[in-house]
């Protein structure tokens, strides 16, 4: 049978699966080098056009990365925003384990800005979640949720350091939730956040600030967060 088609997988997806299979087991971490397109070549029987056009693919998904002269390598891991969906979510598209550590989750009041965007008279009271979002054991981001503390008052009870929050809210409230308008930007890190996500101090950051509606066109959460920027793409599509 040719090599191409054995057991109707063709030959690079089975290179590219034997590949993320040694990253998703650990077996392969971020900066390992993988083996070559010849010794992948040899050790699949496949030809060198085969196993270079699966390090390609590899590439292009942001798995791998190829370093002229020196080989290819284990990429470190990136998250891609082109869909709302959460970090636990994001993660597990990369086959990766997501962590949340919550740095403070308590009742706030005075913040009529964030009031105003969650479209809340300006002395509510708020729900002020503040958690550092982790995958692949490293720090990704800094998140800060903002919720109505009258709707989502036992939302200070939940175990949010073991789940989603919108699964949280989905399941134990009712809600759901169907877009984000966003306001992206780049920031440098303080001194507090280079501390939290391992970076220096003025490290690039992508600040994302989003409003979330739920499916009622009503909204649910102000959310700001700080992204490491070498660890996330932004995919956008444009329309003409």
């Amino acid at each position: 049978m040719p090599e191409n088609h054995r057991n109707g997988t063709p030959a690079y997806r089975r290179i590219q699966g034997a590949i993320l299979k040694r990253i998703e087991t650990g077996q392969l971490k971020p900066g390992d080098a993988v083996d070559s397109e010849r010794e992948l070549a040899r050790i699949h029987r496949v030809s060198l056009m085969t196993a270079r056009h699966a390090l390609a693919g590899l590439e292009q998904e942001g798995m791998v990365e190829r370093r002229r002269g020196a080989g290819t390598f284990v990429a470190p891991p990136k998250i891609h925003f082109n869909k709302l969906v959460s970090f636990s979510e994001q993660m597990a598209t990369r086959s990766l384990p997501a962590r949340s550590k919550v740095l403070s989750c308590s009742v706030i009041g005075k913040e009529q800005e964030i009031a105003a965007r969650l479209a809340l008279p300006a002395s509510s009271r708020l729900i002020k979640l503040e958690r550092l979002r982790q995958g692949a054991e490293e720090p990704f981001c800094l998140e800060t949720c903002y919720l109505s503390a009258d709707e989502y008052a036992s939302l200070t009870h939940s175990p949010l350091e073991r789940g989603s929050l919108f699964s949280t809210l989905e399941h134990d409230f009712g809600l759901e939730l169907a877009y984000a308008d966003e306001e992206i930007d780049a920031t440098a890190a303080d001194s507090r956040t280079a501390q939290l996500l391992g970076i220096s101090r003025g490290f690039p950051l992508i600040r994302i600030r989003q409003v979330i509606y739920s499916t009622k066109g009503k909204p649910a959460i102000y959310a700001l967060g700080l992204y490491r920027s070498d660890r996330h793409t932004l995919l956008i599509r444009r329309f003409r």
